[in-house]
């Protein structure tokens, strides 16, 4: 019995360990440049990710297109967060964009914005 309980305690500090190195897997987003915009980071947004590639992601997590409302819902449900930020690439479709924006406003999002990168 004692063998089992130290391969057990074992694994937990390895998994432990390595959670912070897979959380933070974001992708990455080249956002396009605006002269106008508010800095900083409000921590109250809901981030959604769309790259050139394709992927899409929730506040850093990977998700599908298709359970993309089912993703924001849960979000909105256990969190006060009603504001959503959209940081598409810029060489994503409008259309993915507008889509995510769609979403949103239909779930109940009370703001929603497109982040931008300052052009100094």
């Amino acid at each position: 019995m004692i063998p089992l309980i130290d391969v057990s305690l074992m694994l937990l500090i390895i998994f432990m360990v390595l959670t912070p190195f897979l959380v933070q897997s974001q992708i990455q987003v080249s956002l396009p440049k605006a002269s106008t915009g508010i800095k900083g980071g409000d921590e109250n947004v809901l981030k959604v990710q769309l790259s050139a590639g394709g992927e899409l992601a929730v506040d850093g997590k990977p998700v599908r297109m298709q359970s993309l409302e089912k993703e924001l819902m849960l979000r909105f449900a256990k969190s006060y967060k009603k504001t959503v930020l959209v940081e598409a690439d810029k060489s994503v479709p409008v259309e993915r964009v507008v889509a995510v924006f769609d979403a949103a406003k239909k779930l109940g999002a009370g703001k929603i914005g497109i982040a931008v990168k300052p052009e100094n």
